[in-house]
């Protein structure tokens, strides 16, 4: 029997290390970003075509490079951040591996031109999907210019998976944002298809950076440090979060990270204010000693390692909620049903938020100190105040016998609602208590997901449309996916570069804020290359149905309780669970009741 292993060749062995750091034409430009910083750039100009899958080309004006290190530039593994091991845990650098510039010319028509400052002439040299280089001289301005045309050529079944122009571009647009909310002293601009997209003037200082870059959201800064972490934030208010954490920047000693973790430990920090699994938009600047972070996590270079993680979280939740004025990780109860309600509009007059510059531990710049029962401070953002739920049950004196030839729910006797969150009801065999909220999801997601599979979901049209401003990614989305929408019971149209019409909502959820619906409907379809489409849609009509739902702390009466246990029987499929996972209903059989009670 003959050897059945071999070794890659090295043009095969380049294109599967490139997977791991060329993604789409956003990792291109990420890298080639990070190299024109740790090249000391104070310039650096992106020009993409077509999102960047035709052409890409990132200018600076750092150091540059001699004729000698060109050709090592683009072999793997050649770098100028590290020598030896011991450097690793030390990295200071946003790029270190060399492996940037060999996968990218690894599956693209690459060109690099490159001068340092002071030398006469410059280098070029061209290499086409791996093939062997050829270097040249060449006359050139002081810095570095990387040229990269027909990405994946060679690679036929990765460029199939590249999302459509629009979104490539949005998503290259996010990459130069992050670039200039970690770095305010860069000059960045971004040319897409020959127009001027973005350009972000020196700024300076990070707070006056997110500012100017984030000038749609109403954000207050704040600073301080906890045991030797640095933390830097803007963050918006609380009624502003989103699903995701796509409108929350992240930065780990100036490098943009996407950590779970760390996103909680931001939303943490706003106490019972923030429901499960929202996160607010803003930006938070992390920083912490070099050798106690391990940047060399991911391929990527996306998520990092802390010597010390829960200190470091910990001091990053307690900082932020010192500035917020909240108590950090309080629990769902203490939240009241009326806090989610929109505040009042801005009056044009309104007195502009706390300087950019920072806020002192205690400061609270949306009145959320005290978020057990909260007074509305004055100003143009009051918070509703809200109270714990009531302690007590509501009985329901019923003589109503159980109804044998009914549906099981149907057939319960309620017996009362109690903290206005849960139904108590009484069978042949036992209790049972239902989530009202997670029950009536689950219908509502039921008969979505009915109207969605027949064509036929109702739709509820406004009587005024309402405008919502979007990420470029979002109104990228909305127009790709306006078919989608709309089938899925969502009639938006986008009226501008990143402005969305909403005209009409699925009218099984008429009672959502049409903003927060669409925002966090497009949070589940930008995850769709997660999974597949039908899932990424079954999680929007799931994210739908969650909106439109009673609301724990909603009263019900005798005859709703009764409406709400019918609807149940008729659901497909029931599982005893929400569209989101969590038990709709908790049963004890009497024997059990009889058993604890000694009987």
């Amino acid at each position: 029997m003959g050897a059945v292993i071999h070794v890659l060749d090295d043009a095969l062995a380049d294109q599967i290390a490139a997977g791991e750091v060329v993604e789409r034409p956003a990792s291109v430009i990420k890298e080639l970003l990070e190299n024109a910083i740790d090249a000391g750039a104070t310039r650096i100009d992106v020009e993409i075509e077509a999102g960047g899958t035709r052409t890409i080309r990132v200018s600076d004006d750092g150091s540059g490079m001699g004729r000698e290190d060109v050709p090592l530039a683009v072999r793997r593994h050649a770098t100028s951040k590290i020598r030896e091991l011991a450097d690793l845990a030390r990295i200071g650098t946003l790029g270190f591996r060399g492996e940037a510039l060999p996968s990218i010319a690894s599956v693209s028509r690459f060109e690099l031109i490159s001068r340092p400052r002071d030398s006469d002439e410059g280098t070029r040299i061209r290499i086409e999907g791996g093939d062997a280089p050829t270097v040249e001289a060449i006359g050139c301005a002081p810095g570095t210019t990387v040229l990269v045309r027909d990405l994946f050529f060679n690679v036929p079944a990765r460029r199939k998976f590249l999302k459509s122009v629009g979104t490539e571009s949005a998503r290259v647009s996010e990459v130069c944002r992050r670039a200039a909310l970690a770095h305010p002293e860069l000059h960045i601009t971004l040319r897409r298809d020959g127009r001027l997209g973005a350009e972000y003037l020196p700024a300076p200082n990070l707070h006056a950076r997110a500012a100017g870059v984030l000038a749609a959201e109403r954000l207050n800064a704040i600073e301080g440090e906890r045991d030797g972490v640095r933390v830097r934030a803007m963050l918006g208010a609380p009624e502003k979060a989103r699903a995701g954490a796509g409108g929350l920047h992240l930065f780990v000693n100036r490098r943009p990270v996407k950590d779970r973790a760390l996103a909680r430990a931001v939303s943490f920090a706003y106490g019972s204010v923030l429901p499960p699994g929202r996160y607010p938009s803003g930006v938070v600047h992390v920083e912490v000693a070099v050798e106690d972070v391990d940047v060399n996590a991911h391929p990527q270079k996306m998520e990092v390692r802390f010597a010390q993680g829960r200190a470091v979280l910990d001091a990053i939740t307690r900082v932020l909620a010192d500035g917020l004025g909240t108590s950090a990780w309080s629990g769902p109860a203490a939240r009241g049903p009326g806090f989610w309600q929109p505040r009042p509009p801005d009056p044009p007059a309104a007195a502009p938020g706390p300087a950019a510059d920072s806020l002192a531990p205690g400061d609270d710049p949306w009145g959320l100190a005290g978020t057990g029962e909260p007074s509305a401070p004055a100003g143009p953002h009051p918070v509703r105040p809200y109270a714990e739920p009531p302690m007590d049950a509501v009985p329901y004196a019923s003589d109503a016998p159980l109804l044998a030839d009914a549906g099981f729910f149907a057939s319960l006797r309620v017996l009362g609602q109690v903290r206005k969150m849960l139904i108590v009801c009484e069978g042949p065999g036992g209790l049972h208590v239902i989530d009202q909220h997670a029950a009536d999801e689950r219908v509502r997601f039921d008969g979505l997901r009915r109207a969605h599979r027949d064509r036929e979901v109702a739709i509820q049209r406004l009587l005024v449309p309402e405008r919502v401003e979007l990420t470029e990614l979002e109104a990228a989305l909305v127009e790709e996916q306006r078919d989608a929408l709309l089938a899925a019971g969502l009639d938006v149209a986008r009226i501008g570069e990143r402005t969305a019409a909403v005209h009409g909502v699925p009218a099984l959820v008429r009672r959502a804020p049409p903003e927060r619906l669409l925002r966090d409907v497009l949070v589940e379809l930008e995850r769709q290359g997660e999974r597949a489409f039908g899932d990424a849609i079954d999680m929007a009509l799931a994210t739908m149905a969650c909106h439109g739902a009673i609301r724990a702390g909603d009263p019900l009466s005798l005859d709703e309780c009764r409406a709400l246990l019918r609807s149940m029987d008729a659901v497909e499929d029931f599982g005893g669970h929400c569209p989101h996972g969590r038990p709709v209903v908790y049963s004890v059989a009497f024997g059990e009741l009889e058993r604890r009670l000694g009987r």
